[in-house]
C-alpha cells in the first residue's frame, strides 16, 4: 500500500509495537472516523496483543451514555470539542480496561454540521499520567478528512508513547 494508506499502516504498526514494548493496552472511541482507527490497528498482524477494542459513538447521545462524556458539555458545545474528545478517549480506556485511549470527533463533510465547517476535527489521546489534544482543519472530501483524522490520532498516540518511553524505547527513568 502506498500514499496515505501506507502511512496509516506504518503508523498503526509502529503504535502497536510501542504499546507492546511498554506493556500498554489500547482502546479507541470514534465518531467521524466510524471505526477506521480500530480497523487500521486490526489490519496489523498481532494487534490483539494490545488492542482491547473500540466504540463507534456516531450519535451524540452514545458519547454520553456509553463513553461517559459529560451530557451538559455536549448540550453546551456539541460533539466537536476538545474536552469531548478527551472525555471520549478517557471513556474508551475506562470501559475497556486499557491504559491508552484514542478518540476522534468532528465534521467529515461534505458540508458543515452543528455550526462547524467540514474538516474541523478534534483528536485526543490519554495515557498514564498524560493527555493530548489536537484541533485539526483538514482539507479535501469526506474520505480525505476521515483518513487525515485517522492518521493524525495514530501519530499523536505514537508520539505520546515514544515520549513516555524515551528515545531508545526503554521505560522512563524511575519506572520498571
Amino acid at each position: 500500500m502506498d500514499g496515505l494508506g501506507g502511512a496509516i499502516a506504518a503508523t498503526a504498526a509502529g503504535l502497536l509495537e510501542a504499546a507492546a514494548r511498554q506493556d500498554l493496552r489500547l482502546a479507541v472511541a470514534e465518531s467521524l472516523t466510524g471505526g477506521q482507527v480500530a480497523a487500521s490497528l486490526v489490519a496489523v498482524p498481532g494487534a490483539s496483543r494490545v488492542l482491547m477494542g473500540g466504540v463507534v459513538a456516531y450519535a451524540t447521545r452514545i458519547k454520553a451514555e456509553v463513553l461517559g462524556v459529560d451530557a451538559q458539555r455536549l448540550e453546551r458545545t456539541g460533539p466537536v470539542d476538545a474536552v469531548v474528545a478527551i472525555q471520549m478517549a478517557e471513556g474508551a480506556a475506562r470501559i475497556m480496561g486499557a491504559e491508552v485511549g484514542l478518540a476522534t470527533t468532528g465534521v467529515a463533510g461534505p458540508g458543515p454540521a452543528d455550526g462547524h465547517e467540514a474538516g474541523q476535527v478534534h483528536i485526543a489521546v490519554v495515557a498514564p499520567g498524560a493527555s493530548a489534544h489536537r484541533e485539526l482543519r483538514l482539507a479535501g472530501d469526506r474520505d480525505r478528512v476521515r483518513e487525515g483524522a485517522v492518521e493524525a490520532v495514530l501519530l499523536l498516540a505514537r508520539e505520546m508513547l515514544d515520549t513516555s518511553a524515551g528515545a531508545d524505547g526503554s521505560a522512563p527513568a524511575g519506572e520498571p
